[in-house]
């Protein structure tokens, strides 16, 4: 036995200096510190546990790490745990071992460990590569995705992959991302999105519930996991408030004619403010083509077909589509004259680069959807009209028209038009027998009737316009 005049303190472990052969330094209970002749002073402790083949005791030894990464008082505590576990007959070392092995285990089955599995699955993405081309390239966008796409047939968009890992980076792991994802609770889960709520983004806190609620079914699934337990909490969840349709300038005007001059005033107000002309063509094809914002943001040369011929189109491609998983399912947009006019012109401003519409600072990155926000602001419609207004003002017009001049209506073609799936279609139409699977999901149905509707509405909105050049 060790007295306590003899045993260890922090004087004498600071004290110890090398010599030439390696030596020891003892506490008490079997503790000890062996000091190197390279210097280093290391936890050990010996013990005997079992027996050899000569039926004699098996002579062990612990380690507890080095002095003073592991201090006087944890090395002792160690000791104190090592002499419990023998009191039970159980080894340490083999008891260190499965908890180092269960531990791995956690971290392998953490929230956040599960979560990437799930979102490599669904999006197509390898998270490597990605982090990787951002470390070399700095921020990163999904119109690189094609950098770090390792399955071209996953079931997500390249729009909606950026989306969910953005939540899941921003909102999620920082939480719950070390978690091991079999022992969180509802609570956990709450709190998570309750910090969200604080920020007053309820409507994305019910979107990271969502994707919660996916990586734990993902769990389920893979085995690591017994339930769900964000499930239900969309009821303990402040409620998302109403949304409010886009504003767009003929909000509350009755008839076609107010519409389409309300437009007309404000592409003219537009054009007059002072700014680059390819953000004034940027609003006109907009407005001509029905596009959403974020679609015409990054427009690239590459995507439209058939400018000199007589069925001209811009290709949209699927993983620039909002909410379209089937990468093979490209957006076809017809293209009036006053389109392909436009397109003409802008390309002798921005045909030398991929995007038809480059940033002013960094031509290999697309202008910010704001852009046109802007300049909408600037020319005096804040609050009254927004890029996504075109949509809507394209959709009121041309569906109202027909029952204007007594002819049936295209509400399926519009829809198509406006890149949303029709809910309800006819066995039938003009151009020929298209089953309703085939018009729900071909992207290029009604095209003969679609290129008429197109330039009709060029025709009405631009009229007697200057032309872009």
């Amino acid at each position: 036995m060790v007295s306590e005049a003899a045993m260890l303190n922090d004087a004498k472990l600071k004290a110890a200096k090398p010599r030439e052969k390696d030596y020891r330094l003892s506490d008490s209970g079997q503790l000890y510190v062996l000091v190197t002749r390279a210097g280093g002073r290391h936890w050990r402790m010996n013990y005997t546990f079992g027996r050899n083949e000569k039926g004699k005791p098996l002579q062990k030894t612990l380690s507890f790490g080095s002095y003073p990464a592991v201090t006087l008082l944890e090395a002792r505590a160690k000791r104190d745990e090592a002499k419990r576990l023998l009191s039970q007959g159980r080894d340490p070392a083999i008891a260190r071992r499965e908890a180092e092995k269960a531990e791995a285990i956690k971290r392998h089955n953490s929230f956040q460990a599960i979560a990437e599995d799930w979102f490599e699955l669904q999006s197509g993405w390898s998270l490597e590569r990605l982090h990787a081309w951002a470390k070399a390239n700095g921020k990163w966008s999904y119109s690189q995705a094609q950098n770090w796409t390792v399955e071209p047939l996953a079931r997500w968009s390249a729009v909606h992959s950026a989306d969910v890992l953005i939540k899941l980076e921003r909102d999620i792991f920082p939480q719950v991302g070390s978690a091991p994802i079999s022992e969180l609770k509802p609570a956990d889960i709450l709190q998570v999105l309750r910090a969200v709520e604080a920020r007053g983004a309820r409507e994305t806190a019910h979107r990271d519930r969502q994707i919660i609620s996916a990586v734990f079914i993902h769990g389920v699934a893979s085995g690591v996991c017994e339930g769900d337990p964000a499930a239900n909490l969309a009821k303990a969840m402040k409620p998302v408030p109403a949304s409010r349709p886009q504003p767009s300038i003929i909000d509350g005007l009755d008839t076609q004619e107010e519409r389409i001059g309300k437009l007309r005033q404000l592409l003219l107000d537009c054009e007059g403010e002072r700014c680059r002309a390819q953000t004034k063509l940027a609003l006109r094809l907009l407005a001509l083509t029905a596009v959403r914002p974020g679609e015409l943001a990054g427009a690239r040369w590459a995507e439209f077909v058939d400018l000199e011929g007589d069925k001209p189109f811009w290709m949209i491609p699927a993983d620039r589509m909002k909410g379209q998983k089937d990468r093979k399912k490209a957006h076809l947009v017809p293209l009036a004259w006053q389109a392909v006019e436009l397109l003409q012109v802008l390309r002798r401003l921005t045909g030398r680069f991929e995007l038809c519409f480059p940033s002013e600072r960094h031509a290999h990155r697309p202008i910010s959807e704001n852009t046109l926000r802007a300049l909408l602001i600037r020319a005096g419609y804040y609050q009254r009209h927004v890029p996504h207004g075109f949509r809507a003002a394209f959709s009121t017009y041309m569906n109202e028209r027909p029952a204007v001049l007594m002819q049936p209506g295209d509400r399926e073609v519009i829809d198509l038009m406006l890149a949303h799936t029709p809910k309800n279609v006819q066995a039938d139409d003009r151009h020929g027998a298209v089953s309703d699977a085939e018009k729900a999901y071909n992207r290029a149905a009604y095209m003969g009737r679609r290129r008429e509707l197109a330039q009709e509405w060029a025709d009405v909105l631009l009229g007697d316009f200057w032309g872009a050049e």
